[in-house]
């Protein structure tokens, strides 16, 4: 009897540490009963408990887990060769459903594989390639220094769908497939589109192209502002010079009236003498210097001074 206690002891703790178990916040348990699953989905984290040896545990995450696929090769409508790597989050919303279908992490990420790649196969080639790198068709403006391309945009880069209603109808198409599995995908998202050797060469030549035209459009705009700053130079200057000339005559013919009225007031106290002055001036004017040969009356006013006096 006293052999007995210890064994039924022994056999108690095994069957209670056989039949409890503990969940955690990050993540959720189904209770399978040779490899069926028994009642529903536990996500309540703590101590449970269950039948021991009949009984197993299935974990499954219930954090968001990500999806990357590979780089695809994909023609888009509008004939342009490129490679697409998306990447997608989803989350295992129903264990239940994910064991009956999915069964496993691996599984589900190999089942998402074919539903997220032929989703984002079929959207991108049914559509322009601008509408896999633009979201929008907002017009260009200065800041992005291609402004002067926006009214040559042909029709083939205008947008109708744009890249955020592409990722949108991705992700919609593809959240029926996946709802099977007991998936939810939260979200779809281009990493990174990549032009084919052709295609790359093609669009660096037309950027090349894009920037000449830029720097060209900046030198003609330089060139006009240039010759409107000369013009309005000149224009200053001519204006600046009119006005010296006019400042210059005003005071030159203040000057003269000024000596004009210096002259009167000295000559007019004698005038015998002013007239004595003016006449000898005249004689230096005519007479002095030159080929000049003067034939006056000996009457004339202008020879008393010569004259001589008694």
């Amino acid at each position: 009897m006293k052999t007995l206690v210890p064994i039924v002891l022994v056999v108690g703790l095994l069957i209670t540490f056989s039949s409890a178990f503990t969940v955690n916040e990050r993540e959720q348990v189904i209770i399978t009963q040779f490899g069926e699953p028994v009642g529903e989905a536990i996500t309540e984290a703590g101590i449970h408990f269950k039948t021991p040896f009949v009984q197993d545990v299935r974990r499954f995450e219930r954090r968001i887990l990500e999806w990357d696929g590979d780089a695809n090769e994909i023609v888009t409508k509008d004939k342009k060769t490129i490679f697409v790597d998306t990447t997608a989050r989803w989350r295992i919303k129903d264990p239940l459903k994910f064991l009956k279908t999915a069964n496993n992490e691996n599984s589900a990420q190999s089942r998402l594989d074919d539903i997220l790649d032929g989703a984002t196969r079929r959207y991108i080639s049914e559509n322009n390639l601008i509408e896999a790198v633009r979201a929008t068709d907002r017009e260009f403006t200065a800041e992005d220094e291609i402004e002067a391309f926006a009214s040559e945009r042909s029709e083939e880069d205008r947008i109708s769908f744009g890249r955020d209603q592409l990722i949108e109808s991705i992700l919609s198409s593809c959240q029926s497939d996946v709802d099977e599995l007991g998936i939810e995908l939260v979200d779809v998202r281009i990493r990174r589109i990549d032009y084919s050797a052709k295609v790359r060469t093609s669009v660096q030549k037309r950027m090349i192209a894009e920037r000449n035209q830029i720097a060209q459009r900046y030198r003609s705009e330089g060139i006009g502002r240039a010759a409107e700053l000369e013009g309005e130079k000149k224009k200053k200057l001519k204006e600046i010079e009119s006005e010296s000339y006019r400042q210059a005559e005003v005071i030159r013919g203040e000057a003269d009236a000024e000596a004009t009225r210096i002259y009167a007031e000295a000559y007019g106290d004698d005038p015998e003498f002013y007239a004595f002055h003016k006449t000898l001036e005249t004689y230096r004017e005519a007479l002095v210097g030159g080929d000049t040969t003067l034939v006056l009356s000996t009457k004339s006013e202008l020879l008393k001074y010569l004259q001589g006096t008694e």
